[in-house]
């Protein structure tokens, strides 16, 4: 509970970034899929992966740097509950099969950034 302090900074500018991000890509693509939350992230995995790297093995910063960045910015930035919510609205109002469209398309490209962001973060910092 010591970095309490380093999550909200953290979490404070990424909650700002995910609305401002959601808001922007939502205004040029729709709001008919969920494409602002989508877009988040996914690049909210791969922004973890690469400060996972960056912060953690190359840089080995003391741990409230880890926690503004990492747990606080990246953790507010992205979203599951509104992931789970928008799941069951596509469900409901468009069909399962355009709900687990997303779900699936949100795992594999999440999981996919997360590993690009990893691989990018060691060949930068040639780990």
């Amino acid at each position: 509970m010591q970095y309490w302090w380093a999550v909200a900074l953290g979490g404070a500018f990424g909650a700002l970034a995910r609305y401002a991000g959601v808001a922007w890509v939502s205004g040029h693509l729709g709001r008919a899929f969920p494409w602002g939350t989508l877009s988040v992230n996914v690049l909210g995995c791969f922004l973890l992966g690469f400060l996972f790297v960056w912060l953690v093995e190359f840089l080995k910063t003391a741990p409230h740097w880890q926690a503004v960045c990492m747990t606080g910015f990246v953790g507010a930035f992205t979203t599951f509950s509104t992931f789970a919510l928008e799941s069951l609205q596509l469900a409901q109002h468009q069909g399962w099969s355009f709900a687990l469209l997303y779900m699936g398309t949100s795992l594999i490209l999440g999981l996919g950034s997360l590993a690009l962001g990893i691989g990018l973060g060691r060949w930068c910092f040639a780990m």
